[in-house]
């Protein structure tokens, strides 16, 4: 079906969106009818407002491109589509992105033209079962040629704003009250909208050209709360890749409204942290252990990560070539065995993920934590080394779930250098004192990812016998 222009795209969405629930069953309509919040029963996940917990599998997803609207439309369609049938049921927007920005003519004039587009995007997350974070603000400047995507021109006095510059912006009350006055308006269309994740303030609020942003978050997340009381609100910070940003984290990890722990991090061969340029689940666990750290009791999020050429210069050169999606496989996986609410979240989407279909990954993921309920669990991270395998151990009430991983295969091996994963043969797994695993009644499965199947273990005392396997295995032991 052809849909000309966006009405028509919304009506088929909608249309679609209902024949899907009535095959699907209420049981699934329900729980799009329910919001995300912070587990009752562990703060560290999240749980719909019915009790059923809620882990996000998913990524970033910023905004379509395509010869128009209709061909942006459709090619949202089509990744969206992807990522459901492979288990995925999140992703991330930036309203204030040019195919989105409601308001990109006049301060405080908004665009019902743009509104209809997001309209037409929840639509098709409701259709896909998918929940939608949605991104605010992206600009760090008003004006200038570098990083022309992060400058927004109609703010500065110059162009009829109401400010001088980004410190201006954050504490002028003009524009803090143009800043609500927006807020009201996504309130009023969107306020009630249970397909919406978490609205989120800024992306990476510390890289703009100002100083004065901590203030204004603490501000305007409580704002933000005020108006959507049923969702949750957060907000992000620049990627986590040398040592001075700890502190900076801890404090906005640790704000009252922010609801979620958010972290970025890349792969980043110009990064100052030693862990952003090894290993891909080193890099990733590493940041979520860093936030545990802080004591934290809200959810940990790795919102923002992949690869990166030096110091983000561009997409990672090496993705041509990563046809399995090792990269995307650790990104996915690490996070959430390290004690994380949910995979990391991938950020090019397009350029990797989609150009190289490796939604199979957000599969695999979907099948190896399947029927696994985070919230009475009560996990705990443990993580270590044997001479082959790095080991992400999650220790539960009733299962202990392991993610182990080669050191020997790494993007410097697969993707650099062209070798080949090494399959390892009649290995075993001894897990430490700190694993409680000495139930009398347990079971034990092995699921390799990389082929998709699962086979049936023994256990003898604290000693596994492993399959063969390449790359990663997941031991799920029930007791």
């Amino acid at each position: 079906m052809k849909c000309n222009n966006t009405a028509q795209w919304l009506t088929w969405l909608m249309i679609a969106g209902s024949l899907i629930h009535q095959v699907q069953g209420l049981e699934t309509l329900d729980d799009m009818q329910c919001f995300v919040q912070v587990s009752q029963q562990d703060s560290r996940y999240f749980e719909l407002s019915n009790g059923s917990p809620y882990v996000p599998i998913g990524l970033n997803m910023i905004a379509p491109w395509g010869q128009d609207e209709a061909d942006a439309l459709s090619r949202m369609d089509q990744w969206m589509n992807q990522l459901s049938e492979n288990g995925g049921n999140y992703i991330r927007l930036w309203l204030s992105h040019d195919f989105f920005d409601i308001e990109h003519e006049q301060c405080g004039v908004y665009d019902e033209a743009k509104a209809k587009r997001i309209d037409a995007v929840l639509a098709m997350a409701r259709k896909y079962h998918i929940r939608v974070k949605m991104t605010l603000e992206h600009f760090r400047h008003f004006l200038g040629e570098q990083q022309r995507w992060a400058a927004k021109p109609l703010y500065h006095v110059s162009r009829g704003g109401p400010a001088r510059d980004m410190d201006d912006f954050f504490q002028g009350q003009a524009s803090q009250a143009l800043f609500k006055k927006k807020l009201d308006w996504y309130a009023h269309r969107y306020g009630s909208d249970p397909t919406i994740f978490a609205w989120e303030l800024w992306n990476e609020i510390d890289a703009v050209q100002g100083r004065q942003y901590q203030a204004w978050t603490e501000l305007m997340l409580t704002e933000l709360k005020k108006r959507f009381p049923q969702n949750l609100v957060t907000q992000s910070l620049g990627s986590f890749d040398w040592a001075n940003k700890t502190d900076r984290y801890r404090t906005f990890c640790r704000m009252p409204n922010n609801d979620i722990a958010n972290v970025h991090r890349y792969l980043d061969l110009g990064a100052s942290l030693d862990e952003c340029k090894g290993p891909v689940d080193v890099m990733a666990a590493s940041a979520v252990k860093t936030l545990r750290s802080f004591n934290l009791t809200k959810p940990i999020v790795l919102a923002e990560s992949g690869a990166v050429e030096p110091s983000h210069s561009g997409p990672f050169k090496l993705y041509k070539t990563d046809n399995a999606g090792i990269i995307l496989h650790d990104v996915i996986f690490a996070p959430f065995f390290s004690g994380a609410a949910g995979t990391g979240q991938c950020w090019h989407w397009d350029q990797y993920v989609a150009d190289r279909a490796l939604w199979f990954q957000f599969r695999q993921f979907s099948q190896a934590i399947q029927g696994i309920n985070p919230l009475t669990e009560h996990f705990k991270p443990i993580e270590f080394e044997t001479p082959r395998l790095r080991v992400y151990a999650l220790q539960g009430r009733h299962t202990l779930l392991i993610w182990c991983r080669d050191k020997q295969n790494t993007w410097q091996t697969e993707l650099a250098q062209g070798l080949p994963p090494e399959l390892i043969h009649q290995a075993s797994l001894t897990l430490p004192a700190t694993i409680q695993a000495s139930q009398t009644s347990r079971s034990i499965r092995f699921y390799d990812p990389w082929t998709d199947t699962w086979t049936d273990g023994q256990f003898s005392d604290t000693k596994i016998q492993l399959p063969d396997f390449k790359r990663s295995l997941v031991i799920r032991v029930e007791y």
